[in-house]
């Protein structure tokens, strides 16, 4: 596991399975995972202590990491029942955690540090009923020895990936791949105890719905449920496929701006085509990093003037959709006062297939947030949107020498 590269003195020793939890829970529902129903933090001198209380004793292992610096700690999924204000305590040099689905047979749990710190102990006592009882302790170190400590966990990590169904033989439907943002321990923005991940996958799914209903497309999610994928994983779904279209679905919040609502589409760029722009971008993506993942850029796959031909014709074909997208949405729902924008979001490099990032608003406008969590706006919108995409394809042919430059 992830906490074995730790030495001695500072390793997270894997907890004894009494009871454990399965390794691979797909198909089983979040109710038959190991519950946990209580987390405090207290301090004891140079010590901070996580204490999670559980169903049953489960395995787990944890490691920190920089930029910005927290702590790691890996679980097998848990269906965490935990009272939403202990996520915002702090104690000593932790100023606050959060927790949530990572993989579908893995939950993780990440502690926000104000200082430096390394992990000292991780244990597990059995109480009584069958129910365990995880201590995470951890005791302030110095920069250079939490530096040494992070770059270790990183030479060590291993992203998630998502498995995606190949294409049949002979399957001639245009390939659709919807990406709701976030997901799992990575809520995105959350007003009012609504989070962003709940509502752009209802719309992510119900577009996927209405899209598949015409037996003209092929439509990915790149999440179906509450779990987390990496930025960089999302575009390889995409790619691994041939998408012929990407579709990101978002939703922001101005916690200083609650007057501004509306939808925007954007496409992808180096350069912002505003402040507003490069903002939303920055955020969205310091995703990886949220969910206690490296947030450094990926590495394209190809490279040279096959690339530069690729980028080139796809941000075209990205430009019409988003353009079809405007035109559609803005005559069923209310869109920004700059509804077409650009950004270099990292979910929109794909080189070869045409991608466009859709805030449906804002959760922070409370009209915005009242739409975004009402079925009958959601219908109108994805109608929208699924208009937007029939024009797309009747109007154009997929990139063609975009298409070439895959591997």
């Amino acid at each position: 596991m992830a906490g074995r590269f730790l030495r001695p003195a500072l390793l997270l020793a894997a907890l004894v399975m009494a009871g454990g939890a399965a390794a691979n829970p797909q198909g089983r529902a979040t109710s038959d995972f190991p519950v946990a129903s209580e987390a405090r933090i207290e301090t004891q001198g140079e010590t901070v202590r996580l204490v999670l209380t559980l169903s049953q004793p489960v395995t787990a292992s944890a490691f920190v990491m920089a930029g910005p610096d927290r702590v790691i700690v890996d679980l097998p999924s848990v269906n965490f029942q935990i009272p939403a204000s202990n996520a915002r305590r702090s104690a000593g040099f932790v100023s606050g955690f959060r927790y949530g689905l990572f993989t579908p047979d893995r939950a993780r749990l990440i502690l926000d540090l104000a200082q430096p710190a390394a992990v000292a102990d991780v244990s597990v006592k059995p109480l009584r009923g069958g129910f365990g009882e995880l201590v995470i302790e951890l005791k302030r170190t110095s920069r250079e020895e939490f530096v040494a400590l992070a770059r270790a966990a990183a030479a060590k990590a291993q992203l998630p990936h998502v498995p995606v169904e190949s294409k049949s033989e002979g399957d001639q439907r245009r390939i659709v791949v919807i990406d709701p943002g976030h997901g799992g321990i990575d809520p995105g923005a959350v007003v009012a105890s609504i989070a962003e991940k709940s509502v752009v996958l209802a719309f992510g799914l119900k577009l996927k719905e209405q899209l598949e209903a015409q037996g003209r497309y092929r439509v990915i999610m790149t999440r179906h449920d509450d779990s987390f994928v990496p930025l960089g994983d999302r575009v390889r779904i995409a790619r691994s496929v041939e998408a012929h279209l990407f579709i990101s679905i978002h939703a922001d919040s101005l916690t200083q701006a609650q007057d501004v609502r509306g939808a925007t589409i954007y496409t992808g760029s180096e350069r912002a085509s505003d402040a507003e722009a490069a903002r939303l971008a920055a955020k969205e993506n310091q995703a990886d990093a949220v969910a206690g993942l490296d947030a450094s850029e990926d590495v394209q796959d190809v490279a040279g003037i096959l690339m530069d031909l690729a980028k080139r014709e796809t941000r075209g074909f990205s430009a019409m959709f988003a353009r079809n997208l405007v035109e559609k949405l803005g005559g069923s729902v209310k869109m920004h006062k700059v509804p077409l924008r650009s950004a270099g979001f990292r979910v929109l490099t794909a080189p070869d297939v045409p991608s466009v990032l859709i805030e449906l608003g804002y959760m922070s406008s409370p009209k915005d947030a009242e739409l975004l969590n009402s079925e009958s706006w959601r219908a109108q919108a994805v109608t929208a949107v699924q208009g937007a995409v029939d024009q797309y394809f009747e109007r154009t042919q997929p990139p063609g020498k975009a298409a070439e430059s895959r591997r």
